[in-house]
């Protein structure tokens, strides 16, 4: 790999993961039967108090974390379509 080929840790991350939360929601369209197996998604850890270095990283933890909070509530908001409360 040269200089031109790098590749983040985040993203060699996502190249090798399951479909992320976000990917997840989409997956069963709304008013679809839920498949068998079809846990609720479960909120992302936040990250460590002392974790940012609060020097402006391209991928600041905090930044992160919004990022997966926000997948988060958009494939509970799936997941909660596709099994109504009773």
């Amino acid at each position: 790999m040269n200089d031109n080929e790098h590749v983040t840790m985040t993203e060699q991350a996502t190249m090798t993961e399951p479909a992320t939360m976000t990917e997840q929601a989409t997956m069963a369209a709304p008013g679809t039967a839920a498949p068998e197996h079809d846990p609720m998604p479960v909120a992302p850890e936040p990250p460590d108090p002392n974790a940012c270095c609060h020097s402006g990283c391209a991928h600041c933890v905090e930044d992160l974390y919004a990022e997966e909070r926000a997948a988060y509530f958009a494939a509970l908001a799936a997941w909660q379509q596709r099994h109504p409360a009773g």
